[in-house]
């Protein structure tokens, strides 16, 4: 099946206005940048999305796996952006079959950027299978901790942005394999999603970080990706600890530095062995 056929049309990410500082003095000040961008499939309207721009079609790709409106990359033919008109047309190759149906039953959730999850937010949670033959060592969670203080972002500069990062997870240490920002943290796992399916990214042995707190939304996309660690600078909800639970996905919070707290799927949480104090 041909890859589906993409624009290129990111945004840049950010933009500098004038401010006034304390000692009042004018400054070029970076600012984060924020777009209305409407999706739509085969001609009708889903949704608008607020975003940095940065990358439109893997979001686009992206949020349509992540709401389980299409279920793999084949079913999509183009993904158009249009920054004239604010919009990415995406062309499916035999159409989404009960689109309307599935649109009209929507959850409101807790998430910046977007709000709505279509179809039953419980859906296909029994049938999700994460590996548990892999491992995550407490070395590698501080490699990846590491690693994420010290890439450049766009929060540094302008701050007013979430970031995700998609990461390895090997002896002692984690490679960041893609990082994505936006000004809602759900827009960033979505165009995360989508790059691991145009780049053809298997997620079953992956670490997933975000810097938003960990809601029922975030762990099930999270899943869906087969990605069996996740990991988040902030903290969790109630129903997103509940579900994380119910998957058996490794859910570790707070994790800044030195410091964290594992709240599921310890079984696959390898601690560093202290050292034994000598007499």
């Amino acid at each position: 099946m041909p890859r589906p056929l993409l624009t290129h049309a990111g945004r840049p990410a950010t933009f500098d206005v004038e401010a006034i500082n304390e000692r009042g003095e004018c400054v070029p000040t970076p600012i984060a940048g924020e777009h209305p961008l409407t999706l739509y499939v085969d001609k009708r309207e889903v949704v608008t999305l607020m975003t940095l721009g940065q990358a439109p079609e893997a979001l686009a790709i992206g949020y349509l796996r992540n709401q389980r409106l299409v279920r793999s990359l084949d079913e999509i033919a183009a993904v158009q952006v249009d920054w004239e008109t604010d919009s990415v047309a995406v062309t499916t190759r035999k159409g989404i079959k009960g689109l309307g149906r599935r649109m009209g039953k929507r959850t409101v959730t807790t998430g910046c950027g977007q709000g709505t999850v279509f179809g039953d937010l419980m859906d296909e949670i029994e049938s999700i299978r994460l590996r548990d033959d892999v491992r995550l060592a407490e070395e590698t969670l501080y490699a990846l901790l590491d690693a994420i203080r010290h890439h450049e972002t766009i929060y540094k500069a302008a701050g007013a942005v979430h970031g995700c990062a998609l990461a390895t997870n090997e002896p002692g240490a984690s490679r960041i394999l893609t990082f994505v920002e936006d000004v809602g943290r759900h827009n960033a796992v979505d165009a995360i999603a989508g790059q691991m399916w145009l780049e053809d990214i298997d997620g079953s042995d992956k670490i997933f970080y975000t810097t938003g707190r960990l809601t029922s939304e975030m762990v099930i996309k999270c899943a869906q990706m087969a990605i069996p660690f996740l990991v988040s600078r902030s903290g969790l909800t109630q129903m997103g600890w509940r579900i994380a639970e119910r998957i058996g996905i490794t859910m570790i919070g707070r994790a800044v530095g030195k410091h964290y707290l594992l709240f599921t799927g310890r079984h696959r949480f390898v601690k560093t062995a202290m050292p034994t104090m000598l007499a």
